[in-house]
């Protein structure tokens, strides 16, 4: 019988790292064996280092500089990363596939297909949730898109990781409190943020961001 894939978890929530853990431990039991968890991209990389899994399930948002700061620090072509997130917006998975994660799929998952999305990651596979595959498919086709993806991530590139996630929040219609909230800073910085987004796409109002991100389908 094969050795357990070795698992470290990554996201900022507690809850839903200990529930992650859980599920894998009764419905992987013998596949898998998460051996560490980790809150932030600091966490993340020292977990990693010390225990050296086969495949980190990492969530996309992170403090600390997100995700994918997560991969290039670790830079170890033995260690998989599989993105696990809430996020299905075309930005974040592509991105994050860019960034040289093997996979990505949604919170939605279930428990025994968490396990299976893990060991095929684990042997070298490329795996998605079935609504994410057919735009990563066209993305790396370079067709398909509502827009030129290379000019997409031009745009995408002026910003910071915080103004992309403002940029995202404000566009889906939130309001500055309500981003605030989320994000767990000021008004008056979401304010910035906002600004600063604003001015680098060269755009004039929170409606045609939201026209922009459409389009680009970063919704």
């Amino acid at each position: 019988m094969s050795e357990p894939v070795r698992v470290v978890v990554v996201d900022d929530h507690a809850m839903f790292r200990r529930g992650v853990s859980a599920e894998l431990a009764a419905t992987g039991a013998g596949r898998v064996e998460v051996v560490a968890e980790a809150a932030d991209v600091d966490e993340a990389v020292a977990a990693v280092t010390q225990h050296r899994p086969a495949v980190v399930l990492l969530d996309v948002h992170l403090p600390g500089g997100g995700g994918v700061e997560v991969i290039r620090r670790v830079n170890d072509p033995d260690v998989r990363f599989l993105a696990l997130s809430v996020s299905d917006a075309a930005e974040d998975v592509i991105g994050t596939i860019r960034g040289g994660a093997r996979g990505y799929v949604t919170k939605t998952i279930t428990g025994p297909e968490l396990v299976d999305a893990i060991g095929r990651v684990a042997d070298g596979d490329a795996v998605f949730s079935p609504r994410l595959a057919g735009f990563v498919l066209d993305a790396f086709a370079g067709a398909g898109l509502s827009a030129d993806l290379a000019s997409v991530d031009e745009d995408l590139d002026r910003l910071t990781e915080r103004e992309r996630e403002v940029m995202r929040l404000i566009a889906r219609g939130y309001s500055y409190k309500e981003v605030a909230k989320e994000l767990f800073i000021s008004i008056k910085t979401v304010e910035t943020h906002m600004s600063s987004v604003l001015r680098k796409l060269q755009l004039s109002s929170r409606h045609e961001l939201t026209r922009w991100a459409s389009d680009r389908r970063l919704l």
